[in-house]
């Protein structure tokens, strides 16, 4: 891919088209993934627990990373958005599972809402291959 080329990684969400959007967009290295909750037409992946979600939003973003050619290991920033700063240490510590050994930069910041009243963890992040 050379650093010109731009390629579109969709989720195949109805928004996606809807907002005019990718679930990740990769730039030569670079890969961009949107912010990503567990949302599904019959409530949150996870349910009511914030880290349960943040599991499945995680698994979301990897599914993305992977068709752009990334993995977590080449990921470089996290940005975490929460409905309640209460959950900040259990969804702190799934992101801790992942990237541990990888240790991003990364921001955990409290909302107001996200896109859905049932949606708790919302996260996006950076990744530069070969980083």
């Amino acid at each position: 891919m050379t650093s010109s080329t731009r390629q579109n990684i969709s989720s195949g969400s109805a928004y996606e088209p809807l907002l005019g959007y990718s679930r990740a967009v990769r730039v030569g290295n670079q890969v961009f993934v949107s912010g990503t909750t567990a949302g599904s037409p019959d409530g949150p992946v996870g349910g009511a627990d914030a880290a349960a979600q943040a599991r499945e939003v995680f698994a979301r973003i990897e599914t993305a990373l992977s068709a752009a050619g990334a993995t977590f290991a080449d990921v470089v920033r996290t940005r975490v958005y929460l409905t309640d700063i209460a959950d900040f240490d259990a969804v702190g510590a799934v992101h801790g599972e992942i990237f541990g050994e990888i240790r991003p930069s990364i921001v955990i910041l409290a909302v107001a809402a996200l896109a859905a009243d049932d949606l708790l963890v919302e996260i996006e992040l950076d990744a530069i291959l070969g980083a």
